[in-house]
């Protein structure tokens, strides 16, 4: 059923149990989140959300965020397997701000929209769809976002599935995966944490990063990597029929030679069968044409765009 009505382009929705939800509040919220993340809050209107990406010191991506204002603050929608732990980082450096940074994961139930007539749909649900790619619309207890391309999200209550199934038919959470993989969007997750500079997965690609705004923890690296040199790392997008177990994010790839060449950033499978994937890998090999293997250096071969992946 999934599989058939992704497949036709059908209206789907899908719980995002794949996710965690951060919100910070307090008057100091804007500039601390400012201060903290690589993408400009400060200028955030209350329409737009925004990505931007959670560094160490040295640069590496610790998180990825998407940034939804709200009345009282900010939702930080993150991966769940580190959503409890960067929201005990972040408190770390509130020190006498007047912020409060909280795991609101289980007050807050997520949901993706996809398909024909999405929009539409979202209407005759009951959910004002914005109009404009990262444009944000809401309630006092809901918020919709849209990314482009007919498809959008939604945080609210629970009970928020039972608007959605009137209009649209359930599926996995995996098939909303796969839309962020085709669309070239990066999710740093526990297996991949403190890996990768935010260019090496394209993050400034898909409006993660401003070069223009003030210090932020990494801030002088990730400027360094932008304007000295190539980067020798880039993310691809991939894709396998059949390999012997599912790619997973973390998982090695290779090219020919013992050493590893590159990280797997997230997979997901398709309606047809195989996996599709993006992956940080070396330039060098991704455009050699070499075969790039998965999980070993024997593994089975796995099909890579020719050049890093963008949207």
């Amino acid at each position: 059923m999934d599989a058939d009505l992704i497949a036709k382009g059908g209206a789907v929705f899908a719980p995002l149990s794949q996710f965690g939800l951060l919100t910070v509040s307090g008057v100091d919220a804007r500039g601390f989140l400012h201060a903290q993340l690589s993408n400009d809050i400060e200028h955030m209107d209350a329409g737009t959300a925004r990505r931007a990406g959670y560094c160490s010191a040295k640069g590496r991506m610790l998180a990825s965020f998407l940034v939804v204002p709200r009345p009282d603050g900010f939702l930080l929608q993150v991966s769940h397997d580190i959503a409890a732990a960067i929201a005990k980082r972040l408190t770390m450096y509130v020190l006498r701000s007047k912020v409060k940074v909280a795991d609101a994961g289980d007050a807050w139930a997520q949901f993706g929209v996809w398909g024909r007539d999405a929009a539409a749909l979202l209407r005759s649900s009951g959910l004002e769809a914005p109009a404009e790619p990262m444009g944000v619309t809401g309630t006092q207890d809901r918020s919709v976002v849209a990314l482009g391309d007919g498809r959008f999200l939604i945080f609210g209550p629970p009970d928020t599935a039972t608007l959605l199934t009137a209009s649209f038919a359930q599926v996995a959470p995996q098939g909303w995966t796969l839309e962020d993989v085709r669309a070239g969007l990066p999710q740093i997750t526990l297996a991949t944490q403190d890996r990768f500079v935010p260019q090496m997965a394209n993050f400034e690609l898909v409006g993660g990063v401003d070069f223009k705004k003030g210090c932020y923890p990494g801030q002088e690296i990730v400027a360094r990597s932008q304007y000295l040199g190539k980067l020798k790392r880039r993310m691809y997008r991939g894709s396998i029929d059949a390999p012997v177990s599912e790619p997973a994010a973390g998982q090695d790839l290779f090219g020919g030679e013992p050493q590893a060449i590159g990280t797997i950033v997230s997979a997901a499978p398709r309606p047809e069968g195989g996996y599709e994937f993006l992956a940080v890998m070396q330039s060098s090999a991704a455009e050699h044409g070499d075969p790039i293997r998965l999980g070993a250096p024997d593994g089975p071969i796995a099909r890579m765009a020719s050049l890093p992946y963008a949207i």
